[in-house]
């Protein structure tokens, strides 16, 4: 159910706010060239999965079940990989949202969705294929887990194009930052899960970059959308939140995975305060402004408890 707080600032943009809709050319025009980009870009590093798998170390299970003895690289990296596959499993899910939100919207950003999907698709089966291959994780668990959360499914909390893009901007963000600092954990217990890795973070980092553009042209255009920005950050959750224990294996991760709220704030919010230049904005709301300062009120407190952590680090 929607805050009052949320619902008080989209009706203020509904109600005083230059909408961008499909009748401003030049918006289209911008969210056009960014899936040129885009495309041309995911041409030039095209994969296949299979590249990846160390398929000389598979062996049948019938013969030699699994044990948790034969799992080479420590638990806490484990759960990481793990805590990945169980996301990227909700395709699914997320495509549907997005379609749904997008739904008569740009036609470059529903074009985006299909490209996406089929990028993003060979990730779990990558995570989960390699996990059972190297025997570092138990096949029936895996895939257990697996049908549990994909049942469980994923609503999106956002209705609009533009919420939507905020939220996907901060998670594929998230996403390749935590993609990469797992990858140097496990680079010395695994160079070839460090490299996997390493290849989905630059899918990721495709993503991000659309997304991260697609909104900062919506805020070039129209400050005041800079509230919806406000809203978005300040609530934000992972969408792998659903799955089964997801605290316990946040805080494995943070303490052995190089993925902590100090690495969120630094790698992630710090990052996007900054391109999409929420310092300088002049929204002519006062709602809007009011949002805009309480964001940056929000970041300066996480500043300030991040600068605690690693004092006491």
């Amino acid at each position: 159910m929607k805050s009052r707080e949320k619902q008080n600032l989209e009706g203020a943009c509904k109600s005083h706010m230059i909408l961008l809709s499909d009748a401003n050319p030049r918006l289209e025009a911008r969210l056009r060239e960014l899936l040129v980009r885009h495309r041309e870009q995911a041409r030039n590093i095209d994969w296949s999965y299979h590249e990846y798998i160390p398929w000389e170390q598979g062996r049948s299970f019938k013969t030699e079940p699994w044990a948790k003895e034969q799992r080479k690289i420590p638990d806490e990296i484990y759960v990481a990989i793990e805590t990945a596959m169980l996301t990227e499993v909700n395709l699914p899910w997320f495509t549907s949202g997005l379609k749904t939100t997008f739904k008569g919207s740009f036609q470059p950003l529903q074009d985006f969705v299909h490209t996406w999907t089929a990028e993003e698709d060979q990730h779990s089966t990558l995570l989960e294929t390699y996990l059972i291959v190297t025997r570092n994780g138990n096949p029936a668990d895996l895939h257990r887990i697996r049908k549990q959360v994909v049942e469980q499914g994923w609503e999106p909390d956002y209705e609009t194009p533009i919420e939507t893009m905020i939220y996907t901007t901060i998670q594929e963000l998230a996403t390749m930052v935590f993609y990469m600092n797992v990858a140097k954990a496990a680079q010395p217990h695994d160079p070839e899960l460090s490299a996997l890795l390493r290849r989905l973070a630059k899918d990721e980092t495709l993503h991000y970059t659309f997304y991260r553009d697609a909104v900062k042209v919506h805020l070039e255009l129209e400050p005041n959308y800079v509230s919806l920005v406000a809203a978005v950050i300040k609530d934000f959750r992972m969408p792998g939140a659903v799955m089964p224990d997801f605290e316990e294996r946040e805080r494995i991760i943070a303490k052995h995975a190089n993925y902590s709220p100090v690495h969120y704030f630094n790698q992630v919010i710090d990052i996007l305060i900054d391109y999409w230049g929420i310092r300088d904005l002049r929204p002519s709301l006062s709602e809007a402004e009011t949002q805009r300062l309480a964001l940056l009120a929000y970041y300066d407190r996480m500043k300030r408890i991040v600068d605690r952590i690693k004092a006491r680090a």
